[in-house]
């Protein structure tokens, strides 16, 4: 599965607009029940207004309910986003910090998000597990844990660290493009020969016949 979602997906990308390991933290606190597409449009005007992590602890709660608010649950994220740039500043001296037990410590932080900040800011070994990777790796027969925490173990016990990664990115571009919850396009997938979900319909015909 791993080789053929990078011949899929040859850059391992992610869809938040960052420039730095700061906007990513604040961009996947923010994609938290929201698409990347709506946060990418909040994030612009939030990090003109709040180039760092100081500015951003020192920011006014209701200015940024205002910027944020589109992307919903938006006074729980402004308390988040505030939290932890202060959390930033006072514990790590205004750096984000890498390590995965510093980063869950943050204020509207989880694995999935201090997995994203290390494999894609830092270039560290981190599998993040969001709806999209937990899905298609029970799909595909990975795993049958439905806890992100104990998907994430059985992922990784797989493949070497150095790919959890990209392999975390392109699981998800592809559930985005391709492998859809609902209108799965099985015709044009990549894994469909090795999905039991795509072979069990075959099956059935089969004996039908």
């Amino acid at each position: 599965m791993a080789r053929r979602l990078a011949l899929a997906y040859p850059e391992a990308i992610c869809e938040l607009h960052h420039s730095s390991a700061f906007e990513l933290l604040a961009a996947t606190i923010l994609s938290a029940q929201c698409t990347d597409a709506r946060v990418n449009m909040v994030t612009p005007e939030l990090f003109a207004c709040y180039p760092d992590v100081v500015a951003l602890a020192q920011a006014d709660p209701g200015d940024v309910e205002q910027i944020v608010r589109s992307t919903g649950f938006y006074q729980m994220k402004t308390k988040s986003l505030i939290g932890m740039a202060v959390a930033v500043v006072d514990r790590f001296g205004g750096e984000v910090p890498t390590a995965l037990e510093d980063l869950v410590t943050l204020p509207g932080v989880g694995r999935k998000t201090a997995n994203v900040v290390r494999s894609v800011a830092f270039g560290l070994p981190g599998l993040a597990v969001d709806t999209h990777v937990g899905r298609l790796a029970r799909k595909l027969g990975l795993t049958e844990q439905v806890d992100p925490v104990k998907v994430e173990t059985e992922l990784c016990d797989y493949l070497p660290a150095a790919d959890w990664g990209p392999f975390s990115l392109r699981t998800i571009l592809h559930g985005r493009r391709v492998c859809d919850a609902k209108k799965p396009q099985c015709g044009g997938c990549a894994l469909e020969d090795i999905c039991p979900s795509s072979l069990i319909p075959r099956a059935s015909r089969r004996r039908s016949v």
